[in-house]
């Protein structure tokens, strides 16, 4: 298994970027390369919900079914792929303080065994790192401007 870890302070409180990141809605908004993110099933969050997600990667879309497998209000979300390509991602939630929060992003994934799966690995794994810092920088800005946006209402 590959983890790609990367983490950063958000100046928002932990319950703000906890509720965006949990709003299945954003996720184009801000995950590098997302172009559809939509519930699969009766629920649209927490523990079990199940999601049809397509990633543009160049000119071809990949499209997964991803599960919530571990959620716990404010303090972390881990989806897991259903099928394909073995993959993950965990965001984690800690309060810094009233007003910032850490957010820690781990992405692991698994390709095939032997020189084939390995040679992938190496022109992937790049990719999954800048995808990973991207979308945090992203995801960052969107939630620091959405509130500040929301103070001034």
């Amino acid at each position: 298994m590959i983890h790609v870890r990367h983490s950063a302070v958000a100046a928002v409180p932990v319950d703000v970027a906890f509720a965006y990141i949990d709003d299945y809605r954003n996720v184009p908004t801000w995950m590098f390369g997302v172009s559809e993110f939509v519930p699969n099933g009766e629920f649209d969050q927490g523990l079990g919900a199940t999601f049809d997600a397509a990633m543009q990667i160049g000119p071809s879309t990949l499209r997964s079914k991803l599960e919530v497998t571990e959620w716990e209000k404010d303090r972390i979300i881990t989806l897991s792929a259903l099928g394909g390509v073995a993959n993950s991602s965990t965001w984690e939630f800690t309060a810094v303080d009233d007003s910032n929060t850490e957010l820690s992003v781990d992405f692991a994934y698994k390709l095939s065994d032997g020189l084939a799966g390995k040679a992938l690995g190496m022109l992937v794994g790049p990719f999954v790192e800048n995808a990973v810092r991207n979308s945090e920088e992203t995801l960052r800005r969107h939630l620091e401007a959405e509130f500040a946006a929301r103070g001034k209402s």
